[in-house]
């Protein structure tokens, strides 16, 4: 009884350090834009931040992206004092940047090549991946001038509101969707620290 015990024992382990070292895989493979795991349905889920129309009181034309880093809020400017609020996920500590530029470029389901600056930072990076739900830019993208910052959606609704990325702004899936087709190329894009 002892030794099937111990079989079981063991067998056991090595089930568990097999899924821990699948997990792990799956693990890099979402945190690839500085996120955390989730391990639910892909593009599954919605923003723990709501998206609401609110008064903003701004000197922006209507139609400009502001995003507000400190907040963790994107709000695109409507007319007559009001803007739509979307929750985002921003930089982490060294990656928080400001400046104005302007949407050059939209993408659904986007591929991803990884800069060289994030491949020094992780080379075990994959070196481009074609777009779909298992991709880190999501289902939408919106490039920021010839900056390598990008507006996008993510599979990880629940890193939406922290300080997670590496420059890029991320939104949910459904968000993006949503802002992607409001906007333009050539709108305006103002980045608050």
């Amino acid at each position: 009884m002892t030794r099937i015990f111990a079989l079981l024992v063991a067998v056991a382990a090595l089930i568990a350090g097999t899924a821990g070292a699948s997990a792990q895989g799956f693990f890099d493979m979402r945190d690839i834009m500085g996120g955390g795991p989730n391990f639910g349905t892909p593009g599954g889920g919605s923003s723990p931040v709501s998206r609401a129309t609110v008064s903003y009181a701004g000197d922006y034309s209507p139609g400009t992206i502001v995003v507000n880093t400190a907040e963790r809020r994107l709000y695109l400017v409507l007319p007559g004092g009001q803007a739509l609020r979307y929750g985002i996920g921003v930089g982490r500590d060294g990656f928080r940047w400001g400046g104005v530029h302007r949407i050059s470029a939209k993408k659904e389901w986007p591929s991803w090549t990884p800069p060289s600056q994030m491949l020094r930072r992780r080379p075990d990076l994959p070196r481009h991946m074609r777009g779909g739900v298992d991709n880190p830019l999501g289902a939408r993208a919106m490039y920021l001038g010839s900056t390598l910052y990008r507006i996008h959606g993510s599979n990880e609704p629940e890193t939406i509101g922290q300080a997670v990325s590496s420059g890029c702004f991320r939104m949910t899936n459904e968000d993006v969707a949503d802002l992607y087709d409001r906007v333009r190329v050539g709108t305006t894009v103002v980045v608050k620290n």
